[in-house]
């Protein structure tokens, strides 16, 4: 059997939220829900369901970037977390994110990943360009992306990646079927964590 090619679809800042909020306190340091997106891919790929045997095509890490003029520290950071993995051979998609009129009292936020990474999940999957699209996040905005794929494009496999423990169980759930999910649990974390404080 021929072995499909499999992106995977990385919301980082999700991602490392629900690493968090499943497997550590708000007292453990930033680090801990970090992941190493090649990492985390190669254990997915690692893990095919039955009959689908599959070799790594493509990392992409989606997320947002700070402004370096209003937040030079956490753009250094930022950068550096982004170097680390583009050197490793993924691909890094990130949007501004957007400043309130008040901020720092009011933090920044993310705007635009979930359509960024909702896009690049239909576009390439209508230009062929997997057989096996996984996406990490528990985004509920989502959703259309993964059923349009689902029932435009036979030959694609979807799976859906998040972590699991007694205390976190959401994913992004798909009613009707023809989805695979991945519950990664506290031996996966560890087996893909990335503990390296970029702020240093």
């Amino acid at each position: 059997m021929v072995s499909q090619k499999l992106v995977l679809f990385l919301d980082d800042k999700n991602f490392y939220k629900g690493a968090r909020q499943a497997f550590f306190s708000s007292e453990d340091s930033h680090f801990y829900g970090q992941v190493n997106p090649m990492e985390l891919a190669n254990l997915i790929c690692s893990r095919p369901p039955p009959g689908i045997p599959r070799i790594l095509y493509q990392v992409r890490v989606y997320l947002g970037r700070p402004d370096p003029a209003k937040e030079p520290k956490t753009y250094a950071a930022h950068m550096k977390q982004c170097n680390s993995w583009i050197g490793a051979g993924a691909e890094v998609i990130a949007r501004p994110l957007r400043y309130p009129a008040d901020f720092p009292i009011s933090k920044a936020e993310q705007k635009g990943v979930d359509v960024a990474l909702a896009i690049d999940f239909v576009a390439l999957a209508i230009d062929g360009e997997y057989d096996v699209g996984v996406i990490a996040s528990t985004d509920s905005d989502l959703k259309p992306a993964v059923e349009f794929v689902r029932r435009k494009c036979e030959g694609c496999h979807i799976e859906i990646a998040a972590w699991f423990s007694p205390r976190n169980k959401s994913r992004l759930s798909i009613p009707g079927g023809g989805v695979y999910y991945h519950r990664l649990d506290r031996l996966d974390y560890d087996a893909v964590a990335d503990l390296t404080d970029y702020n240093i």
